[in-house]
């Protein structure tokens, strides 16, 4: 038989009784109420609040180019230089349009590469305007592709930026296709043969979109595919399509 100690001084925790369980029951509910209820508003603001100073940003930003000059005039309206700049900018794209404007950059463009640091610059901040022009003979994303990459079963999108026939055996079109990450200008180029390609009813728009928001502009009801040909085997539109569909579902 155990017999306890009287000089035992060891605290002993009291019996807890059902109203402090039922406090503390509501207490969590309460915080897991609030909690998600705090974050629901956090998802919903951070777009709101990211579109807010992005757009104010580039309103002061483009406005600082001739708010200056108004200033020194005694004008002082906020967004003037705004309007100012775009206009400016809307005279320097008819400008450029014409011949006499296209002969003036392309004399300036000649003396900006003979330049030795400014060159590099110039050339990948051109190679970049390139990429959303509206000329559709300088963009340099010529068409969507979808690309069987890193592994089979998974696919990429990317852009095909240019062509060339590699001669082996015989002649074999290969296309460059860029395969960017979500920062758009940061990516790997690969060599593919066109037949390989699959082709979708996508505007460049929509597959920037794709990319940029990580994926979750995709059309869920899935693609308008092209047949092509990989091997001797060829896929029908509908196949694919199917194919596509069935590998991001199963991804989910």
């Amino acid at each position: 038989m155990i017999e306890s100690d009287p000089d035992d001084d060891t605290p002993k925790s009291p019996p807890t009784s059902p109203n402090s369980s039922t406090r503390k029951a509501c207490y969590a509910v309460l915080q897991s109420w609030v909690s998600k209820k705090f974050m629901t508003g956090c998802v919903v603001l951070f777009p709101v609040a990211i579109t807010f100073f992005t757009t104010w940003w580039f309103i002061t930003f483009v406005d600082s180019f001739f708010s200056p000059l108004y200033a020194r005039l005694g004008i002082n309206i906020f967004g003037l230089g705004f309007v100012s700049s775009l206009i400016f900018i809307l005279f320097v794209g008819l400008f450029a349009s014409s011949w006499t404007g296209s002969t003036v950059f392309w004399l300036g463009e000649w003396f900006i590469k003979k330049m030795p640091f400014v060159k590099h610059i110039y050339s990948a901040s051109k190679q970049i305007s390139a990429a959303i022009s509206p000329d559709q003979s300088t963009t340099a994303f010529k068409e969507v592709a979808i690309i069987r990459h890193p592994r089979i079963g998974e696919y990429a999108i990317g852009f095909i930026t240019s062509s060339v026939v590699l001669q082996m055996n015989g002649y074999e079109e290969l296309c460059s296709v860029y395969v960017p990450t979500n920062h758009l200008y940061i990516g790997d180029v690969f060599l593919i043969n066109s037949e390989d390609i699959i082709r979708p009813n996508l505007s460049i728009r929509e597959a920037i979109e794709i990319i940029v928001s990580v994926g979750m502009t995709m059309p869920q009801n899935g693609f308008h595919l092209k047949a092509y040909t990989r091997g001797n085997a060829i896929e029908t539109r509908a196949d694919l399509m199917l194919s596509f569909l069935s590998k991001s579902s199963t991804r989910r």
